[in-house]
């Protein structure tokens, strides 16, 4: 586990995850460290899961055409650090030493701009739908990792969308099991102390 948090550390790279990589990132600012986790939620089309149309809108090569919705979000470039598929699975689109563009305008305690000190991760999801056991898994697996890698990462710096950007988002929604996920974290931390 050591080896894996050190290398998480110079790569950015998710030991997890499938690479994906997205154009839509920077750096961080000069001094930002990082120190938050911003959970959200994404399906495209609204509602519908599985197709390859997430992974394509990070990566800026959605077919506006292909759907009505779509025309709504035409020009934007968006992504995040990474994505958790309904059965698990982990994408990852940017490096989590580089700024990902998840946040928009946003605020966390005070410290404006997210995406500067923070990681994004999305859930294959919707506001209103359950996600399922192994997105719980994996999103506390990627937590754990992340956490160990940046112990500024605290568990009270564990947040949603809809917090750090009120009134304007609303993921995770209120299908997003917070106790849930803090106890499969739980799970994760004592079997890295273990380990």
């Amino acid at each position: 586990m050591a080896e894996e948090v050190s290398t998480l550390r110079q790569s950015g790279r998710l030991p997890m995850a499938r690479w994906c990589p997205s154009p839509n990132f920077g750096p961080r600012p000069d001094g930002a460290s990082i120190s938050l986790l911003v959970v959200h939620n994404i399906s495209l089309p609204p509602g519908q899961f599985g197709g390859p149309e997430i992974e394509d809108f990070f990566c800026n090569r959605l077919d506006h055409a292909a759907h009505p919705y779509f025309e709504t979000i035409a020009g934007m470039q968006v992504s995040a650090h990474a994505l958790i598929r309904r059965d698990g699975s982990v994408v990852q689109f940017v490096s989590l030493l580089e700024r990902a563009w998840h946040a928009g305008r946003s605020s966390f305690r005070g410290e404006e701009e997210c995406n500067d000190y923070s990681i994004g991760i999305e859930l294959e999801g919707a506001d209103d739908i359950p996600y399922s056991p192994e997105q719980y898994r994996a999103l506390a697996e990627i937590t754990g990792i992340v956490m160990a890698a940046w112990p500024e990462i605290t568990p009270d710096r564990l947040t949603g969308h809809c917090d750090i950007a009120p009134g304007r988002k609303t993921d995770p929604g209120p299908a997003f099991d917070w106790s849930y996920y803090k106890s499969e974290l739980s799970t994760v931390l004592n079997a890295m102390e273990l380990a």
